[in-house]
């Protein structure tokens, strides 16, 4: 080979673009006139000569620059224009044949030859233009990996970039040695009120099991969701290993054990509302929890207490014993319930959540002309999941809820039946400013005494969530008298349009479309409609105006509402 030399360049990200210096490169490159001043930096003089004298040190800089890139050939001729006293530095560069790769040569032996995940990378490979960015970043990617997967003895053997100047071409060498793997030991927790067993069921890997950290901080979410402590630390130093065998320490520092919320809002659908709750986080080392609910409305009083047993693992699985009184008094429709049962929670691996449910329900309740009184034992099942990248505002995502219920005759129930329920929600933003969002609902019931079921089992259609054309569940099949008392199915679906017109501000336009009813064919209503959107510190707040298009003497509807999309 020719001329052969080592040369490592830090490759530099423009800030801001300097009026005292002017980069003019041929052919075109964006990414060498970027780099050449953001390595030069700021140019400063008072008058035309101070310039030249920094002319020489800048265009040294500038073939630095360009090097990086892969640039060894260029011509740089500098020049200084402007008036004499506000001179500025012109670099005129003229770019010649760029350095290619030729050889590529990059390993990892030992045990991470099977660990790591290194991707093939296109920028380096033969053929390719030499960039000494890439070839740094790469040496870090490896680097990386080795601490991610615990190969904490590993080093580079070879790390070789040489270039040929007079051939165009350049070879790459690196070849990393990885050591033996060290894995992880006993977890030992910090003083705590919690007893060893709950803490150690959080923990997901077993002594003995290769390193990754990963799982550290895997556990370290773990703690945090759990809802006990306040502040937690995981550590694993190799400094401290045994044989390569790592020990786990962890610094946990409990949460208050008891919190009081208070909160509140308005909806025209049930319009001013008041809510209070209070839980203790943990009552014993075993980790058992409780609170209570109150929330105050004009149509709806309810108040519900609650009972927590962790399971294992403690953070994602719980079993809970509630019981709850509801009163509610919503246009044709008036009910009381008493509810107690419990419920079989857990967050699934794929991110679902599941709920099994069992609880005994009486209810009293006026519909229409009638009244009625039932008694059901209400198996449940309950999945749901949201994805989305902000819990507050999303600007993409989804959501899924499927709820199954029934009862059977004879089974501490008066009746049978079985209930199906399913939502999806899906958000897109493009380029920003334009949002889409959909909805779509769908129930079923099946039951031969559905005379018997009570309302709260019912279907009704209308409001801020449904169908704004309508208020608040105004849309449901009705009695001889006209008055409304729910239906077999639901069908619910809408499409929303959304502008940011101006920051955190967004106008929307949409079409809603469905009804409750006693069956499928029955006609379904549409209604369209305007709004805005603020998106408050506590959420988005809502405004809508829609109207009906079937039935147009229904005139205009006003919907205020609040709470994230998804």
């Amino acid at each position: 080979m020719g001329r052969c030399f080592t040369l490592i360049c830090l490759l530099f990200i423009p800030t801001a673009v300097m009026a005292q210096l002017e980069v003019i490169v041929e052919p075109s490159n964006n990414g060498v006139r970027d780099n050449i001043q953001a390595f030069i930096g700021p140019v400063e003089a008072e008058n035309r000569r101070e310039m030249w004298r920094l002319a020489r040190h800048a265009t040294d800089q500038a073939t630095k620059a360009a090097q990086a890139l892969g640039f060894y050939h260029t011509r740089i001729r500098p020049d200084v224009t402007g008036s004499r006293d506000a001179p500025v530095l012109v670099l005129n560069v003229s770019l010649g044949q760029p350095i290619l790769l030729d050889k590529v040569d990059i390993r990892v032996e030992g045990q991470g030859r099977e660990t790591f995940q290194l991707p093939s990378s296109s920028r380096l490979r033969q053929g390719a233009v030499l960039n000494h960015g890439h070839y740094e970043s790469y040496k870090t990617l490896i680097s990386n990996q080795a601490l991610r997967y615990g190969y904490f003895g590993g080093r580079f053997e070879q790390q070789e970039l040489l270039v040929d100047v007079d051939n165009y071409q350049a070879d790459i060498t690196l070849v990393y040695q990885s050591g033996d793997r060290f894995r992880l030991g006993e977890v030992a927790f910090s003083d705590t009120p919690f007893n060893e067993n709950l803490l150690q069921r959080m923990v997901r890997f077993r002594t003995g099991v290769p390193y990754d950290a990963d799982l550290l901080a895997e556990l370290n979410r773990d703690l945090l969701s759990s809802g006990y402590f306040e502040t937690v630390q995981v550590s694993a130093s190799a400094n401290t290993a045994e044989d390569g065998l790592i020990p786990v320490n962890v610094e946990i520092r409990e949460r208050d054990q008891h919190s009081l919320g208070f909160g509140g809002g308005f909806s025209t659908d049930v319009g001013p509302r008041a809510k209070v709750n209070w839980t203790q986080h943990w009552i014993n080392p075993q980790g058992h929890s409780r609170g209570a609910d109150l929330e105050v409305s004009a149509p709806r009083q309810q108040i519900s207490t609650w009972y927590q047993i962790p399971l294992d693992p403690p953070q994602s699985h719980s079993l809970r014993f509630f019981t709850g009184f509801q009163d509610e008094e919503i246009d044709d429709v008036e009910t009381r319930s008493f509810t107690v049962g419990a419920q079989l929670l857990r967050t699934l691996d794929s991110g679902w959540e599941r709920v099994i449910g069992l609880r005994l329900e009486q209810e009293r309740f006026s519909l229409g002309n009638e009244s009625g009184q039932s008694t059901l034992l209400i198996p449940s099942l309950l999945l749901q999941r949201t994805v989305s990248d902000n819990s507050i505002d999303p600007s993409k995502g989804y959501s899924l809820m499927l709820d199954l219920q029934g009862a059977k005759e004879g089974v501490l129930a008066d009746f049978d039946f079985v209930r199906v329920n399913a939502s999806a929600k899906g958000l897109y933003t493009l380029f920003d400013k334009h949002r889409l969002l959909s909805r779509a609902s769908i129930g079923a019931i099946g039951s031969e005494s559905f005379d018997s079921l009570p309302p709260s089992l019912r279907f009704f259609a209308g409001g801020d969530q449904s169908v704004r054309g309508y208020d608040f569940r105004t849309l449901a099949p009705t009695d001889e008298s006209g008055e409304r008392i729910g239906g077999r199915y639901l069908v619910a679906t809408s499409v929303e349009y959304q502008y940011e017109f101006i920051d955190k501000w967004r106008g929307a336009v949409f079409v809603d479309h469905g009804n409750a009813m006693d069956s499928l064919t029955d006609p379904r209503e549409t209604s369209l409609g305007l709004g805005v959107r603020w998106v408050s510190p506590v959420g988005p707040i809502r405004v809508d105006v829609a109207r009906s298009i079937t039935e147009p003497d229904e005139g205009f509807r006003l919907h205020f509402s609040m709470g994230p999309e998804l």
